[in-house]
């Protein structure tokens, strides 16, 4: 039985509900529903084209439904524009890293200090200890506490990937949607993500797509399996590998 029968009444952080998207007539997310809770890590698995992608640009408002409800901490979402999104604490990272090269990784992080983004706030925004200060926790959060006054050219791609997900944290989203954060990592990278990951559940819920089924066992509390638009399979890492619907669609007959 897939959590949507069984879920009716419980608050959560993020409801999707019959969510629909068409494109020319086909359908990449076809009668969508899950549910996020507090301080879960959800990983959305699927082969190509299932639709992993799709779902996150329709939660962050990059891609309009044509159906369906989303819910973040019970405000809809289908009905608001992406800055309005990112404003009630929803942060989305893509498949490959979105930083400023020419920058410090010092000055990445204190372009995405929230106090900086209203023209109020650009104005008036100074260097004060609050900033520094934040700026010093997250950096040793994601790794690149001694980093600080390096220009982010020069760091490695997996580094590069901590401070995308670091200048989300800085923002403190109350969700945060990571699309294949451990690509081109390196193993010890990986181990390393996992255990960011886990840390910062402690606060906040994680959305995730991710090809890698290793990384997706270390950090999972739940999977949902997408195919053709729509959940094939929901649950433990274990128990939808052990799905035989799940084994047809990634093995074929």
């Amino acid at each position: 039985m897939l959590e949507t029968t069984k879920n009716i009444g419980k608050d959560f952080v993020l409801s999707v509900e019959g969510l629909t998207v068409s494109f020319d007539g086909f359908k990449a997310v076809n009668d969508l529903s899950f549910y996020v809770e507090e301080n879960e890590i959800r990983v959305i698995i699927g082969p190509n084209g299932a639709g992993k992608t799709t779902v996150l640009d329709l939660i962050c408002g990059r891609t309009a439904a044509t159906e369906g409800s989303i819910k973040f901490k019970g405000k809809e979402l289908t009905k608001m524009k992406e800055h309005q999104i990112v404003h009630t604490g929803v942060g989305r990272k893509f498949q490959n890293p979105s930083i400023y090269e020419d920058l410090t990784v010092f000055e990445n992080l204190e372009l995405s200090f929230p106090r900086g983004h209203s023209v109020f706030g650009a104005l008036f925004f100074k260097r004060d200890k609050e900033v520094i200060e934040k700026i010093s926790e997250i950096a040793a959060m994601i790794f690149l506490g001694d980093k600080l006054g390096m220009s982010a050219d020069l760091l490695s791609h997996g580094q590069k990937q901590w401070l995308e997900i670091g200048m989300l944290l800085i923002q403190d989203p109350e969700l945060l949607m990571l699309d294949e954060p451990v690509a081109g990592m390196s193993v010890s990278e990986r181990k390393q993500t996992a255990d960011l990951l886990h840390r910062i559940t402690k606060d906040r819920s994680v959305l995730v797509i991710e090809h890698d089924m290793q990384f997706v066992a270390e950090i999972a509390d739940r999977v949902t399996v997408l195919h053709q638009g729509k959940v094939l399979s929901e649950g433990s890492m274990e128990r939808v590998q052990s799905d035989p619907k799940v084994i047809e669609v990634y093995l074929g007959h």
